[in-house]
């Protein structure tokens, strides 16, 4: 590798949900990019969907997408996804999501069952490791 591959480098939006937290929404390196994880949330930082599972899995989805963007991929060059659910019984409907925002092949994935996310009212966190273009 070269140095420009080795280097480090911030991905952010405007507005950066994640700067008053000290986390970067994205870093990408080597050719690849690590997305923080996203859930069902505004750029206000507003949870969506008051309650509804699948409105904030598709606004989780959603805040992937313009983070990859951002850093020069997309949700198609996703190669590795961490999903964390806080409840197990929306397994069917996060199956039919991922057919429709991930394309095949399907990127590698770990889905975890967890008590609570870092917002009370979050259901739904998604990260991922993704191609840079």
């Amino acid at each position: 590798m070269n140095a420009s591959t080795m280097r480090r480098e911030r991905v952010t939006t405007e507005p950066d949900w994640y700067e008053p937290y000290n986390i970067s929404l994205a870093i990408k390196a080597g050719g690849l990019v690590y997305a923080s994880g996203q859930a069902g949330f505004d750029t206000d930082g507003s949870t969506v969907g008051n309650g509804d599972f699948e409105a904030q899995a598709r606004q989780a989805f959603a805040n992937l997408n313009t983070v990859l963007t951002q850093a020069g991929s997309s949700l198609a060059d996703v190669v590795k996804v961490t999903i964390l659910l806080t409840d197990m019984s929306n397994l069917d409907k996060l199956v039919q999501l991922r057919a429709e925002y991930f394309t095949k092949p399907y990127p590698a994935d770990t889905l975890l069952e967890v008590s609570s996310l870092a917002q009370p009212d979050w259901q739904i966190e998604i990260d991922a490791i993704a191609l840079t273009h």
